[in-house]
Order: C-alpha cells, then structure tokens, then sequence
C-alpha cells in the first residue's frame, strides 16, 4: 500500500482522524482545508469543557508530525478530473496575510480592524472584523480579504463594478466608460439588454434595493453618444503573425476578436453566416430593446481595430471546417444556438402558418416576414417568448397570445418583461399546453390546448405541469410561434471531426482555456453553454482569447 495516495477534503474532525487512519496504514495523505488552520469547526459532543479547550483535538500534533502527511490549509479545490484511471486534483494555497512567527497574540489587530464583516462560524448570527482567528487552543491569526465584491464576483465577467460606479458617483462619466471597456468591449449593448445577475447579488438590498449596475452602463454609454465622442480601441504596436479565424459575429465572437486584437493579433478573420453583425444581438433581440444603430456602432468600433468581418459566409457550404485548419493558426467557433425547437405535436409540420422564435425573430429582424394579419399566439415562458410577442404586437397583430404550461410565478422570463408585456395589451394564459395545431387548407386555424395543475417539484425545482383529464378546448389563431427553447446547428463540422460534444449537442470544453479535445480550436458562448444571456457570451469568448493566445504562445 505504500505507493497509494489518499486526498482528504477537510482538516476537521473528522478528516484529521481519516488522515492519521490512512497515513499509519502506508499511504501518503494530502489534507487540504479552505480555513488557515486545522481543526477550526470540532464541535466538541463527548464531555462539558471550558471555552478555552473548546477546540483542544489531541490528533492535531499527530498529523502534524506525521511523515506520510501533507498538510495544505488556506486551500481550495480547484479542479479535480480523472487521467489514466488517476484522479487529478488542481490546488489553488492562499498565502497567509498575517505573519504568525512574529505575532504574540495580543489581538490588537481585532480591536482596532474597521471592517465588520459576518461571522462564518456561528452561522452569520453576528459580526467579526476582518481578522480571522477562531481556533484559541491551535489556530493561527489571518486577514480576511474579498477576492473580489460580490457584484464583481457575480458578473460573469468580473467588472469593475464598484471602480466604474464610484467614478459615476464623482461625476467622471467618460473615465467610467473607460473602465467599462477594459473588460467589456460593448458596453451600450450590455447596458440594455442585460438582466443583471451582479444586482441578485448586490449587498445594497439588504438595506434597501440594489444599485441599477447595468442602467448605469447604458448612462455613461449614451453620455458618450451625446456629446458625439467617437473612441479609438487601441492596439499595441508590436503585433503577432499568427492567422486566427473566428466562426461567428455573436457577442462571443466579436469579443473574443476584441480581446485577441488587445493582445497583438493583426490577422483576424470573422465568418459571419447572416448578412449583419451582432448574432443574436441583432436577429434575436428586438429593435425597441436594442437599436440597431447602437449594435453597429460599437461592432464598428471593434472592427476599426483591425479586424475583418466575412458576411454571408456559412462554414461547411462557403468554406469546409477543415480548410478553416488548415489555413489558420487557431479556430474559434461561437456559433451560438440559432435552431428553434419543434413541439412535437400533431399538425405542426402540415401547415402554413407555424415559425419557431428564432427563425421569427430572425426574419423580422432582417425585413423578410409577410404582412401580420389576424391573431398571433406564442407558446413559452421565457424572454424569446416575451419578445416574440411584443414583436408580434408592434408588427400588427389583432390579439396577441401567450402560452404558459405553469403559472407566472415560474416564469424564466424576467419579471419586469412580463409585466410590460401585460401592460402592452398581450394576453398571457397561464397552466395551458399545446396539444394539436389544427388546420385547412394548407394553413394554420388554430390550436387544441389543454388545462394544466401544478403537482410535485421536477429536476428544475419548478413545480411539474400535470394536464387535466377533459380539459380540452380549441384556440383560433393564424400564425404560432412556438418559443420552447434554442438548440445548435453543428452541420458545418465533417462526420469525422473528433470533437468531443456533449449530449445537449454543445462543445465539451476546459473551463480555463475554452479548447476543445482538439488543439487549436476553441469554443465559447451558446454553442457551450446553451443557450445563455450575451454577458455570457461574452465571458466565454474572453477566456478563449487568453486561451487561444497561450496556445499560440507555446507552439
């Protein structure tokens, strides 16, 4: 046994013990703990003792000393996957902020520390400052410090938030712009249309509501429009050879082009499949959400950087994945996830008259839908759905319908967009479902539907729809659009490609670099994710510049 290796996750209690069970039987034991010390939550069960031996764990010393143990505290685990039959485990040791060899315990430091921050150990029931000690028998003193804020932390990628908010506070707009940009190339957009996870974390509503993070993106953007200040993306002089091609003008794409531009990159090329920029900005958002003017404004903008944008150009009929390999350094695919999906009922491939969201949107966007006439319903919840309808509302409709199999409490959609739906006039039918699209003629005349009750929580959390027997009743309508959910089209890629997808039909992967299983291509946005909200998109094609630019770096 003595070529085994044992990972222990946790330095209580128990795992000290485990540590010292596994060690003298032969193995080498690495025990990693995320506090700085060992044995920092024992609860002591067995007897009543004093306060100051609350924490007193005999086996301490023991595993201390022990030869066949490695001891990490102040640790995290990172990531942990299997090679060869071996689990691999990434590591990431904090340092300590608080020198213990010099330190004499007289805990001036806690007297005078100014921030108060919550207490860990009794379950957030009252405050400690920033100076961590919690072991009084064996711990060591530390200094708590915030990676970062917990809105900065929450956007997906990493904003500046309190930096760009506070210079808005000192009336510095454009400089706060500036700080925007360095981790966000289309602020204006973002500042539209995003639904603003940071604000969900924002520790203002506990005081009173959170602060409009993303509102103040789209102020200091149009500050900027105001005063008809048109900026310069700047590029280092010193530029790299390398060819890189990049599949998809989405907000993955665009970004990722942006950050490699950033770097160097002079030979960037995008191969966009629609006759516009933006992806799904730009066929999938609608106009009153996001102009179309803004959105060209700011691809412009990352375009005068150097970069090349190929227009109806669709990979695997234009151009084969394969040439896209041979003749560029590096791929990048964000192709997004611009399939709607089919509901699977009867009648809905016999008539006229049935269009999914994304090809709705889609051709609305670009000019190409026939005349609206007579009644519109969508089916779904979440924001194409939302937009689908309030589409169809501006395009003509007479009445406009949506579908819901639940309730409006669990709605995906974002609150603030149903509510303006409502008060646009759409008419929402909640715990209703699809059953047949009816027809004549060639043409859609409306849809069979049944009612639905909510019965135990599925895998979603969500209550599951359950019909009711003999609920049936007939909707009329001329055209449906079903908004289920969004898939990819990877027809582009040869049967042969070898890269590794998962089973919702998306790239696998790594989670620092964005490359596939295949050296030199890398993937970001929908068509890993699934689809997401653009903020994460985004993120997805930022990491793949840094990834795509290590690889390139190390060949």
């Amino acid at each position: 046994m003595s070529d085994k290796t044992v990972l222990i996750v946790g330095g209580g209690l128990d795992g000290v013990h485990a540590a010292l069970e596994h060690a003298d039987a032969g193995a080498r034991v690495t025990l990693v703990e995320k506090f700085p010390t060992l044995g920092a939550e024992r609860i002591p069960r067995d007897r009543l003792i004093s306060p100051e031996q609350a924490f007193a764990n005999p086996d301490l010393e023991k595993v201390r000393n022990h030869n066949n143990i490695q001891i990490l505290t102040y640790s995290d685990i990172q990531k942990i996957n299997r090679v060869d039959g071996k689990i691999r485990t990434q590591i990431l040791q904090h340092s300590l902020l608080v020198d213990n060899s010099k330190c004499n315990g007289c805990k001036a430091c806690i007297r005078v520390c100014p921030v108060n921050m919550y207490n860990d150990f009794d379950e957030r029931l009252d405050f400690r400052t920033a100076i961590d000690f919690a072991n009084p028998a064996t711990g060591k003193y530390n200094i708590y410090r915030e990676d970062m804020p917990v809105c900065q932390a929450t956007c997906p990628v990493n904003l500046d938030i309190r930096g760009y908010v506070g210079l808005i506070a000192d009336g510095k707009y454009l400089e706060s712009l500036a700080k925007i940009r360095e981790r966000l190339p289309l602020p204006g957009c973002i500042g539209r249309i995003c639904p603003h996870p940071c604000e969900t974390a924002c520790n203002r509503q506990y005081l009173d509501e959170p602060i409009s993070i993303c509102f103040l993106k789209r102020f200091v953007s149009d500050v900027e429009l105001n005063q008809n200040i048109e900026p310069v993306y700047e590029t280092p002089e010193q530029k790299y050879p390398e060819k890189i091609a990049i599949i998809g003008a989405g907000p993955a794409g665009l970004t990722c082009a942006h950050d490699l531009a950033k770097m160097g990159y002079e030979h960037i090329k995008i191969f966009e499949a629609l006759p516009v920029p933006g992806g799904y900005l730009w066929v999938g958002i609608p106009e009153y959400r996001l102009p179309k003017k803004l959105l060209q404004r700011e691809v412009d903008l990352i375009c005068n950087m150097g970069i090349d944008i190929q227009y109806n150009t669709r990979i695997g009929k234009d151009i084969t994945f394969e040439d896209l390999q041979k003749e560029y350094d590096a791929v990048f695919i964000g192709a997004g996830c611009h399939t709607g999906l089919k509901l699977r009922i009867p009648g809905e491939a016999e008539y006229e008259g049935i269009i999914d969201c994304v090809t709705f949107l889609r051709e609305q966007a670009l000019g190409n839908l026939p005349e609206a006439k007579g009644k519109l319903i969508v089916i779904g919840g979440g924001s194409a759905a939302i937009d689908s309808a309030r589409v169809g509302w501006r395009m003509g409709f007479d009445e406009v319908y949506i579908l819901y199999r639940r309730t409006k409490k669990e709605m995906p959609a974002n609150p603030w967009e149903i509510d303006a739906a409502e008060h646009e006039g759409i008419i929402l039918q909640y715990l209703a479902a699809p059953l047949e699209i009816l027809g004549k003629n060639g043409k859609v005349t409306g849809m069979k539907c049944i009612k639905m009750e909510l019965g135990e929580p599925d895998a979603s959390g969500r209550r599951r729809p359950v019909p009711i027997e003999g609920s049936e009743y007939i909707i009329d309508a001329e055209t449906i659009v079903p908004a289920i959910s969004q898939g990819t089209d990877l027809s582009f890629l040869s049967k042969g490609h070898n890269l590794k997808l998962s089973r919702w039909n998306t790239f696998e992967i790594d989670d620092k670099t964005g490359a596939t299983n295949v050296p030199g291509i890398f993937a970001g946005g929908d068509v890993v994710t699934g689809p997401n909200i653009a903020i994460r998109a985004i993120a997805g094609g930022k990491r793949a510049a840094v990834g795509i630019h290590e690889y390139l770096r190390s060949k």
